[in-house]
């Protein structure tokens, strides 16, 4: 017999002394269709995703709690389908003093009696001793997992992008229940009310009251780095990303956001995996690669790097002084190794060099994972920006990179070494994606689209967040006769006020530099510009300041190389 919970709240002790074993709901869906059969659509991923591995994995016995009010949701939904053997609802309450304790004791009494009912058997202390875990040290120096629920999935994809172990303490995985003194009660009656308090006196997910302070517990001085995680449009967790203890401590903290979807993992893995691998980067934690320092060819001169991003594949190549020898800019088009080697090939060839007289390459940009076999390491975009940046003006503290699928903000210090970043990966809207769709809505190219937007002569807003949406606002004002340089303003304003957004997200201050192929669109720089109160600079090797940076990471690994010829 195997009871299913989803709660660190749900009593598996108590279950364990009826006999039962406990298993913890691990939800990762594929899809909601299930769920949204059966349950309102504006039901959070979490709960659409408990639904879905109720039905697929035929569970047959579950107890949940009232951790938020979809969970009560999911119960409703699973008590009318009638389709398991075993369920039921356990009522938390939101603080853990003695009256809720004392409270909390009839509730899972009440629970006790449905278990001896469903199992036949009577509660057996010794059973229900068993089942609790000795606390087990934190393994020194760790990268702490906190917020919400977010499964096997995603712990293992967090541990993957960092060199140190990681903790899981989100609400499903700090489960740290007691055993009260030396041994039990030998008597359910005289357990409830102890086992009571133990629950209760677990480090606070949200939904207790005062539950900040408590969670204090969750971060010690032996954290290197916090990962934050919420589940979209998760109220309680939403709000509990300034952790008490963190800031104070100046512990690095990244948020991150998913939907109990696999899709998180797989086409919005790129999102994810350079968030993770930024942060990772960032404080030092970062899994070492074995081709990091490889020299491909011991003696050459020469390093390049390689940016493969959504629309275009950047190449640079330096010599051993840092000075820019070539670069190329191609389109990306159907596969990353092609757009690099296309990239590689014709830097070399403008630079009069092979690949031979290559010592080392990096690799950046989403397509980094893919064309890392090349021989060379992969180093995200968000350190390469700010490395290239630095280089080119170390001066700049923000970087703007607007990007082909999403917008990037990067506050640097004064080695150009990144504090903080922050990504918009929710939609294209406010992307270089955005604009090229708005391009051909206005049937022209993006270069007559950058300097258009000069001209304008009356304010037009587009309001809408979204791109589809948007589109449909630019259509009705050309079926309005509003003229192109009005629209394309209107355009550049949204663009430029969603970036200001990101940037004051990370405390951005001037000096500001733009990255990206976005930055030659005048318009929007000037509009950027006013958005921010500030000046923001753009270089001549803007587009190529992801591929820069990461042709110095190369050439950092080929000076600790003796140079033949003797030069530095």
């Amino acid at each position: 017999m195997t009871v299913y919970y989803a709660c660190k709240y749900a009593p598996l002790e108590l279950i364990a002394g009826f006999g039962a074993d406990c298993a913890a709901l691990d939800p990762l869906a594929e899809s909601f269709s299930c769920a949204e059969r059966h349950a309102h659509p504006n039901l959070c991923g979490y709960a659409k995703a408990v639904l879905e591995q109720v039905e697929q994995s035929r569970v047959r016995a579950l107890v949940l709690t009232n951790c938020c009010d979809a969970m009560r949701r999911v119960y409703d939904v699973l008590e009318a389908s009638g389709g398991l053997d075993f369920l039921y609802f356990l009522p938390l309450p939101h603080q853990t003093g003695p009256a809720a304790r004392a409270r909390l004791a009839r509730d899972l009494g009440r629970l006790a009696q449905a278990l001896q009912a469903y199992s036949g058997r009577a509660f057996d202390p010794a059973l229900a001793a068993r089942a609790f875990v000795r606390r087990s040290r934190r393994p020194g120096p760790h990268i702490t997992l906190l917020g919400a629920h977010g499964g096997s999935v995603l712990y293992h994809t967090v541990q993957q992008a960092f060199s140190l172990p990681v903790v899981d303490a989100t609400c499903s995985g700090n489960r740290r229940v007691e055993l009260p003194g030396n041994h039990l009660p030998d008597t359910l009656a005289a357990f409830l009310p102890v086992y009571a308090g133990a629950l209760l006196d677990q480090p606070p997910c949200m939904r207790m009251e005062a539950a900040l302070p408590g969670r204090r517990a969750l971060v010690d001085r032996e954290t290197a780095g916090v990962v934050y995680h919420t589940v979209q449009f998760c109220d309680y967790y939403a709000t509990g990303f300034a952790v008490p203890g963190t800031e104070a401590e100046t512990i690095p903290m990244l948020k991150i956001e998913t939907d109990c979807t696999r899709q998180t993992y797989t086409s919005g893995g790129g999102q994810l995996s350079t968030r993770l691998g930024a942060f990772a980067e960032s404080i030092g934690a970062q899994p070492r690669q074995e081709s990091a320092d490889a020299v491909t060819a011991p003696g050459a001169r020469y390093a390049a790097g390689i940016d493969s991003g959504s629309t275009s594949t950047d190449a640079v190549i330096l010599d051993r002084s840092g000075r820019i020898v070539a670069y190329s800019i191609v389109p990306t088009g159907a596969g990353a190794k092609a757009g690099a080697r296309q990239a590689l090939e014709e830097a070399l060839t403008r630079a009069g060099l092979t690949e031979a007289d290559l010592g080392a390459r990096v690799y950046t940009g989403y397509g980094r994972d893919f064309i890392g076999g090349e021989g060379g390491a992969a180093v995200t975009e968000i350190t390469c920006h700010a490395r290239g940046a630095h280089h080119l003006d170390p001066e700049v503290r923000t970087v703007v990179d607007i990007g082909g699928q999403d917008s990037k903000v990067i506050r640097l210090d004064a080695e150009g070494a990144v504090q903080n970043f922050v990504m918009n990966d929710k939609c294209a809207a406010g992307t270089g994606r955005f604009l090229e769709m708005m391009a051909r809505t206005l049937q022209m190219p993006l270069s007559e689209m950058s300097t258009l937007g000069l001209a304008w002569k009356k304010d037009v807003t587009i309001s809408s967040m979204c791109t589809v949406f948007a589109e449909s606002e630019v259509v009705s004002l050309v079926a309005q006769s509003t003229a192109p340089a009005d629209i394309i303003h209107g355009l550049n304003k949204s663009v430029a006020g969603r970036t200001a957004a990101l940037a004051k997200r990370v405390n951005g201050t001037p000096k500001y530099m733009m990255t990206g192929g976005v930055a030659k669109n005048q318009g929007l720089v000037k509009e950027l510009e006013k958005s921010l109160g500030a000046p923001v600079e753009v270089s001549e090797y803007s587009q190529l300041c992801g591929a820069l940076g990461a042709a110095l990471f190369a050439l950092d690994a080929l000076n600790r190389t003796p140079d033949p010829a003797g030069e530095k």
